[in-house]
C-alpha cells in the first residue's frame, strides 16, 4: 500500500455516497506524507478494511466521525484550489455540518511534505469562508 505519487504509506477509506462526486473513486486512499488522494486500487489496495479508517495515522488532527472523510478528500483537492473550488466548498460545508471547524483542523494539521503549501491554502480558505 503506497502512494502512487511519492511511494509513502496510505490510509484507505470507503467514500460515503454523498461525497462520491468529490472523490477519485468510491474506494480511495490518502497519503500519509503528501496528503494526495488517489483511488485505492492505484495505491495497491484490493479491498478496504471494515470499520472506520484510521486517519489519525495520517495526522492526529483528523477528527473521528462523519467529517473525517470529507477532510481527507479536502486535502486531496487543496493542491489545485482553482480547479477544485466547487469540491472544496462542498467538502468544507459537509465537514462543518458534521461539527468540525475546518480552519482549526488545518491549523493543527502538521504536513511539511504536503503536495500543497498549507499556509497559503489556509489563507485562501479563510478568504473564501
Amino acid at each position: 500500500m503506497a502512494c502512487p505519487h511519492c511511494s509513502s504509506s496510505v490510509v484507505a477509506f470507503l467514500v460515503p455516497s454523498e461525497l462520491r462526486d468529490h472523490a477519485p473513486a468510491d474506494e480511495s486512499a490518502i497519503c500519509t506524507r503528501c496528503l494526495r488522494v488517489a483511488p485505492a486500487v492505484d495505491a495497491g489496495i484490493d479491498s478496504i478494511p471494515d470499520g472506520p479508517p484510521d486517519l489519525a495515522a495520517v495526522d492526529p488532527a483528523f477528527p473521528d466521525g462523519d467529517a473525517e472523510i470529507a477532510l481527507a478528500l479536502l486535502c486531496g483537492h487543496l493542491e489545485s484550489f482553482a480547479l477544485s473550488r466547487a469540491s472544496i466548498e462542498a467538502l468544507v460545508d459537509h465537514a462543518e455540518r458534521g461539527g468540525t471547524d475546518v480552519l482549526a483542523f488545518l491549523d493543527r494539521l502538521d504536513a511539511p511534505d504536503a503536495a500543497f503549501d498549507l499556509d497559503r491554502r489556509r489563507t485562501t480558505l479563510l478568504d473564501l469562508l
